[in-house]
């Protein structure tokens, strides 16, 4: 028999994270497990979607950055969803996969839920994938999730 205690669900706050966050939600409620909504803040990351001053010193950015994803974070799970939902926000700074993967160890979790962007070609080479990565080097079982808008295309 299958027990999940802790389930983890890293977001970027894209929409691929928003369908992924379905599953973790259901899981969590299915099994009354801890949720943890966890999102990495990375300097690497481009800031588009944060609402920040265009000019900004390195510490006041990752402020900033933490601030605007704090307040995110509490959106993550809808109020409606909430109810009855043991979850918790957490925010860390560093290299998104090697913080999923760091705080999965050290928080015992048993499932992460991540969405995946399927990127290809060249913008993978570039980016990689941090789901990929996950995958690849999770404690626990990993159930990725891609967007149900998303084509699949023969290569």
């Amino acid at each position: 028999m299958i027990k999940l205690k802790k389930i983890l669900f890293p977001t970027d706050f894209s929409e691929t994270s928003e369908e992924a966050a379905r599953y973790a939600i259901s899981f969590a409620r299915e099994f009354k497990a801890k949720a943890y909504v966890l999102h990495v803040v990375s300097e690497k990351i481009f800031t588009e979607g944060y609402n920040l001053p265009r000019v900004i010193s390195r510490e006041s950015l990752e402020k900033e950055m933490a601030d605007e994803a704090r307040k995110r974070l509490k959106t993550v799970v809808r109020s409606e969803d909430a109810e009855g939902l043991d979850w918790e926000p957490v925010i860390r700074q560093g290299e998104p996969f090697l913080e999923i993967i760091r705080f999965a160890k050290e928080e015992d979790i048993d499932l992460i839920v991540i969405g995946t962007h399927g990127r290809s070609g060249f913008e993978h080479i570039i980016f990689g994938s941090t789901a990929e990565k996950v995958v690849r080097k999770a404690p626990c079982p990993v159930l990725s999730v891609q967007s149900e808008q998303r084509e699949f295309v023969m290569p």
